[in-house]
């Protein structure tokens, strides 16, 4: 009787697989975007700079970081123009200012902050579309020069812009 109900079971499980629609498969990721299946290419434009104070690279590593964070977390193919989602925009803002002040009115502590206008067309679903600033920052130790810690703070606030950038436009948090 087991051996009857077992084939039972595994005759419904394969019939129940069988039976699945394969085009209708959701798109999940472990880095929490939610892409639909329909979506397959994005277009990432150059980002140029439009603050005085920006170094010449900052529009350069910024573009690129953009389109690392979509080839390392999806499997979305980048596309020159027209994708089915399409980022734009420009940096807007770059500056530095003391932070934590110090009794002898001193700063220990350097801000570095960096703002991105960007603007989000997913071609697939208009609902999801945004124009929007991200600005993120990175401290650095007074004493340093930021011409010797500057690179590394630009790729610090980059991975967390385009993170943030990323987490917007693709997940559904």
């Amino acid at each position: 009787m087991r051996k009857i109900l077992q084939t039972i079971v595994l005759g419904l499980s394969a019939m129940l697989i069988a039976s699945l629609p394969f085009s209708c498969k959701p798109s999940f990721s472990f880095t929490g975007a939610s892409i639909s299946p329909e979506v397959q290419t994005v277009s990432v434009d150059f980002f140029p700079s439009y603050a005085p104070l920006a170094p010449p690279i900052a529009s350069q590593t910024f573009t690129e970081s953009m389109k690392d964070i979509f080839l390392q977390q999806t499997n979305l193919t980048l596309v020159k123009e027209d994708g089915d989602l399409q980022f734009t925009g420009s940096i807007v803002g770059y500056n530095s200012a003391p932070v934590a002040i110090q009794g002898n009115q001193t700063a220990a502590l350097t801000r570095v902050t960096m703002t991105v206008k960007v603007k989000f067309v997913n071609t697939k679903d208009e609902k999801q579309n945004f124009e929007t600033n991200f600005s993120r920052f990175e401290d650095f130790e007074t004493r340093q020069t930021l011409s010797a810690v500057e690179a590394d703070l630009l790729q610090s606030i980059n991975s967390q812009l385009t993170q943030d950038i990323f987490n917007k436009a693709v997940t559904n948090w």
